[in-house]
C-alpha cells in the first residue's frame, strides 16, 4: 500500500495547479494560439513544420522514402521547439488546429494536413507510392496504420509518461501501461512471425508509422525501458525493426528536425539534400548556441 493520500476529485475540475513532469509548461486544457507569429516559407511545395519525435520521424522518413524512390517530393522542413510553444503560433495553428506535430502544407494543392497518420496516407495517395492498390493489401496496411494511430498514445502518453516523465512514480500507472506496452509487443510480434512487413510482404506506410514507436522501444532508444519491458523477448519485432530502421532513408528522416543527442544526427532544418552532409549541428552551430 502507498503512503500517498488517496486524490479525491473534486465535483469540477480547474486548471489552478501546474500538473509536473516533463512537459508542464506547455499543458494547457484550451485550444487556439498563444501569440501572433507566420510560419516561415520555403522554395519547395510539401512545407513541413515538425520536431523529430517519433510522430514526427514517420513523416520525414516516408519525405525520405520517396524521394530515395525517385518521386518528386522535395521538401522543407521547418523545426518546432515545442517546449518553447512554436506549435502555439497563430500560424502553426492555421495549419494544425490540434497545435501537435507534424503539420504539413502542400503549396501544390494548397491543402492542410495534420494528424501523422494523415499526412502519411495524404503523400501515399499524392505520390501512389507505399500503399498496395489491392482492395486487400491496401486494406489491411491500413489496418496496421490504424492500429498505431489508436495504441501508441498508450504506449507514448502511457507507459512513457508514468514510467520516463512524471514528477514522482506510482506502482499504480506504470503496472498498468506496462501491460499494455507488452500486450501490444505480443501483438506485433505475432503479427511479424507470420509476415515480412505489417501490411504483408511489401514494405509501407505502416511500417514507417510504427517503426518510430515500437522500432525504437525494441532497440533501446525511448524511455530507458528495454531490460524493464523484457523487449528482447520480442523476437519478430526486432528482426523487423532492424530491417525498417536501417534503411538509408530512414536513417535520413529520423535526423531531420532533431535538435537533441549527437550534434552530427540533427539536422534542425533541412531544405536540400546536401544539407545532409553540410548544415547538421556540429557544423553549422553558433559558438554560443545551447546544446
Amino acid at each position: 500500500m502507498s503512503d500517498t493520500p488517496a486524490y479525491t476529485p473534486p465535483k469540477v475540475w480547474t486548471w489552478d495547479t501546474e500538473s509536473g513532469g516533463s512537459f508542464a509548461s506547455i499543458n494547457r486544457p484550451i485550444a487556439g494560439p498563444t501569440h501572433d507569429k507566420d510560419l516561415p516559407v520555403g522554395k519547395h511545395p510539401l512545407q513541413l513544420h515538425s520536431l523529430a519525435t517519433p510522430n514526427g520521424v514517420k513523416v520525414t522518413v516516408m519525405l525520405e522514402e520517396l524521394l530515395a524512390a525517385g518521386h518528386a517530393a522535395e521538401y522543407d522542413a521547418w523545426l518546432i521547439n515545442i517546449q518553447e510553444g512554436d506549435q502555439f503560433s497563430s500560424g502553426f495553428v492555421d495549419v494544425n488546429p490540434n497545435s501537435k506535430i507534424p503539420a504539413l502544407f502542400d503549396k501544390d494543392t494548397g491543402v492542410r494536413v495534420f494528424e501523422s497518420g494523415a499526412i502519411l496516407l495524404y503523400l501515399a495517395e499524392k505520390y501512389d507510392a507505399f500503399l498496395p492498390k489491392d482492395i486487400v493489401a491496401r486494406t489491411e496496411t491500413l489496418n496496421w496504420l490504424f492500429w498505431l494511430q489508436g495504441s501508441a498514445p498508450y504506449l507514448g502518453g502511457g507507459f512513457g509518461h508514468f514510467y520516463a516523465y512524471a514528477p514522482e512514480k506510482f506502482e499504480y500507472p506504470i503496472n498498468r501501461f506496462a501491460m499494455e506496452a507488452k500486450r501490444q509487443l505480443d501483438v506485433l510480434n505475432r503479427r511479424l512471425e507470420e509476415t515480412a512487413y505489417l501490411g504483408g510482404d511489401t514494405y509501407s506506410i505502416a511500417d514507417m508509422a510504427t517503426a518510430p514507436w515500437y522500432g525504437a522501444l525494441v532497440k533501446g532508444q525511448v524511455y530507458d525501458a528495454a531490460e524493464f519491458l523484457d523487449v528482447a523477448s520480442y523476437e519478430h519485432v526486432n528482426r523487423w525493426a532492424d530491417s525498417v530502421m536501417n534503411r538509408p532513408a530512414y536513417l535520413l528522416g529520423k535526423m531531420v528536425n532533431r535538435a537533441w543527442g549527437e550534434p552530427s544526427e540533427q539536422l534542425r532544418e533541412r531544405h536540400d539534400a546536401s544539407d545532409f552532409e553540410t548544415k547538421t549541428w556540429d557544423k553549422v552551430k553558433p559558438a554560443d548556441a545551447a546544446e
